[in-house]
């Protein structure tokens, strides 16, 4: 009897950041109509106590997982790429990393953001970022500024548009043929 009381407590100590993942997972999983403290306390076998020890309030929940994932999926990926890989290889190591990761949290925070003010406005932020940091890494391969932001956002389009493709023969691609697109974005313009 103490060891199940014992392990209820500590189910009820969730972590700040394991209430985050669960939402995270939850959202790639489920989509936003989700996300309410009784559907996310049940998931993880607790009280509603534990959320409210963490957040104030949904809204604060649904902000946190919005800036988690700004934070993870761009953020941290431009400072990693930023840190670990010189010159014209970055833009190839990103179009690898992004083309070839499961994107369904991606996709769930877009049709959040559908319907949603706030998560549209982090979306839109998140995207900006995106293609800016595209469009710098195409300048820094030698691609004039003029050049850069439309080619950059003509691969962002590429991105986006990948994970909505039905036909899975249509919807992946090698790493080889990765850097060969990468080699024709970084391409000098035409005079």
């Amino acid at each position: 009897m103490v060891e199940s009381a014992e392990s209820s407590l500590s189910k009820d100590r969730l972590t700040r950041e394991q209430w985050i993942a669960h939402g995270l997972r939850t959202l790639a999983r489920q989509g936003e109509a989700a996300l309410k403290t009784g559907m996310l306390a049940e998931g993880l076998q607790v009280s509603r106590g534990s959320f409210y020890w963490h957040f104030e309030s949904i809204a604060d929940f649904r902000n946190q997982l919005l800036a988690t994932w700004q934070e993870r999926a761009t953020d941290g990926v431009i400072r990693e790429i930023d840190s670990s890989i010189i010159g014209p290889a970055r833009l190839t190591y990103l179009m690898k990393l992004a083309f070839n990761e499961d994107r369904s949290l991606d996709r769930a925070f877009r049709a959040w953001a559908a319907s949603d003010a706030v998560a549209a406005k982090v979306v839109a932020t998140v995207d900006a970022g995106r293609v800016a940091y595209i469009a710098k890494l195409l300048r820094e391969s030698g691609v004039d500024t003029r050049a850069s932001i439309p080619r950059a956002e003509f691969i962002y389009w590429a991105y986006i548009g990948q994970s909505s493709v039905m036909n899975s023969a249509h919807g992946t691609i090698t790493e080889a043929d990765l850097g060969d697109l990468s080699g024709l974005f970084t391409r000098p313009s035409p005079n």
